[in-house]
């Protein structure tokens, strides 16, 4: 896996549900080492992601504001990474 989970905490505007839930996804499948969901891991792999995202969701709700901005775009704000996602999903 190349990708790091970026910085959601002090993004303008802040960081949708959509940002949160792909951060968790990736944070699963990093620390599972599932790289593809299949019948045998989707159940585990799916409530984890979702308790994370809740996790994540509140304590980005609960930490005070950010001084300065992350350093980095998250993927899902990065036209070439949208551009994909839509190729994707017009091709399914």
């Amino acid at each position: 896996m190349c990708r790091n989970i970026t910085t959601l905490r002090g993004l303008e505007p802040s960081a949708t549900a959509e940002e949160i839930e792909a951060a968790a996804r990736q944070y699963v499948r990093k620390i599972s080492g599932v790289q593809t969901v299949t019948d045998t891991t989707r159940e585990a792999f799916e409530a984890a992601v979702a308790e994370i995202t809740a996790i994540s969701t509140r304590l980005l709700a609960e930490l005070p504001p950010r001084r300065q901005p992350p350093a980095t775009v998250p993927p899902l704000r990065r036209p070439e990474v949208r551009a994909r996602i839509a190729a994707k999903a017009q091709g399914q």
